[in-house]
């Protein structure tokens, strides 16, 4: 995490005073249960409660001693608690605190994330009905196809994103398991109704199966979650790319007073956002790996996959999280040209038609195979000498056999193409 990158309400999920906050409620809650089960007296659950207190400096000091994160922070609650610190970990292990604590920290990011994600798909939304029936060019490899709408590609991207949703919040639910069971996950000096406790307490699920540690793959699951929707960013942020090189120019990042695109070149509006989320979707897709291969553990537990959480966690949460409101904020003041829209849609005279002609051609009579080599001889000459195709069709012979100027002229209409736009919006937004 670097500030530069970094929101504040994502960086106080990982800062040390709530890891330590959530490290407190774990151990007062699971003697809050042990209370109730008669282990451990009432009142030394009371005075967990009413006098647990810790200082990060101290537990800093206590760990470079003990070496061991845990113990310095009980040792630290102790002198805070008093005697009756002595019935606090009871039957715990590490991992209980540490794993529940993950588990509640990652939820609490996943809730950052998803209300992003709402913003942006808010913003998306917007967009493409603002912009539903503005005809622009599609393209394929690169090149130009057949024509759809400004509103269509925005369409695309919200229904990209609504998938990420749907996935953010299954990943969300999957991560958050709680695991009180002891050393190596059998609750053989804990009873399974304290981890049922503090689960319910923390808004947490029962981990059914957890060894030592929570299962990994779950883990994983989340971090590839968040890779996907990175990827999500890029494909955004790179047709914003493509859309505002100066040799197309039909929609560009919004370029605010005093702002300056070069140190060299003062004519430059560079496409500075979309290139910065294309380079932070790369970090969040390259903690993937690494939490892919955290899965593999040795027997009941390790800690290899400790150091990678450590830094994965905070990073590719911060690194989406501020990724995301990026992205809304450039969606939402996405500057863009209609007037370049259609100049560039016609700037190959009319050859967006083709498929539509050989589709008439072929509807009259005419093999696909003649069909296919009549309009491409035509095509042609418009793409290598800039000739008019329509012009081109109607002075081929083989072509005027089938098809009368009336029936060429109604191939070229733009509404063929955009018939079927409210079908693909009702599809995406629903009614």
């Amino acid at each position: 995490m670097i500030p530069r990158y970094s929101r504040p309400e994502m960086t106080r999920i990982w800062d040390p005073e709530n890891r330590f906050r959530i490290w407190f409620e774990i151990e007062a809650h699971a003697c809050d249960a042990q209370a109730k089960l008669g282990v451990i007296p009432a009142d030394a659950a009371k005075a967990v409660w009413e006098r647990g207190a810790w200082e990060i400096d101290r537990i800093d000091e206590i760990e470079r001693e003990t070496k061991h994160d845990v113990i310095a922070f009980l040792t630290n609650l102790a002198e805070h608690v008093g005697p009756e610190a002595r019935f606090v970990h009871q039957g715990m292990t590490s991992s209980d605190v540490l794993d529940t604590c993950l588990a509640v920290q990652m939820t609490q990011a996943a809730d950052l994330l998803l209300a992003d994600l709402d913003k942006l798909l808010d913003a998306l939304k917007r967009r493409a009905l603002e912009h539903k029936y503005t005809a622009t060019i599609g393209r394929s490899h690169g090149i130009h196809a057949e024509p759809t709408t400004f509103g269509v590609k925005l369409a695309g991207h919200y229904a990209a994103f609504a998938r990420n949703k749907t996935r953010l919040l299954a990943a969300r639910a999957e991560i958050a398991t709680c695991a009180i069971s002891g050393a190596v996950g059998t609750f053989a000096n804990i009873d399974p109704f304290v981890e049922e406790y503090v689960a319910e307490k923390l808004g947490l699920t029962v981990e059914p199966h957890s060894t030592q540690v929570i299962p990994r793959d779950r883990h994983a699951m989340f971090f590839a979650t968040l890779g996907v929707i990175a990827a999500s960013l890029d494909n955004l942020a790179t047709e914003v790319r493509h859309l505002q090189r100066s040799e197309v120019r039909e929609a560009e990042e919004y370029f605010s007073p005093g702002q300056k695109g070069s140190s060299a070149m003062p004519h430059k509006r560079n496409p500075v956002l979309s290139e910065n989320l294309s380079g932070l979707s790369r970090i969040v897709r390259g903690y993937v790996t690494p939490a892919l291969e955290n899965v593999t553990l040795w027997h009941e537990r390790d800690i290899s996959h400790s150091s990678v959480e450590r830094m994965i966690g905070p990073d590719a949460t911060v690194t989406l999280d501020f990724a995301l409101v990026r992205a809304t904020g450039l969606i939402e003041k996405l500057v863009v040209y209609p007037e370049n829209l259609q100049k560039n849609l016609d700037m190959l005279g009319g050859l967006h038609n083709s498929q539509r002609m050989l589709l008439a051609l072929t509807q009259a009579g005419m093999s696909r195979e003649d069909a296919y080599r009549a309009v491409q001889r035509n095509a042609m000459p418009v793409w290598l000498e800039g000739k008019d195709f329509r012009t081109m069709l109607k002075s081929d012979a083989d072509v005027m056999k089938h098809l009368t100027e009336a029936a060429i002229d109604d191939a070229f209409d733009l509404g063929y193409h955009t018939k079927h736009v409210d079908t693909i919006f009702r599809r995406v937004f629903g009614e």
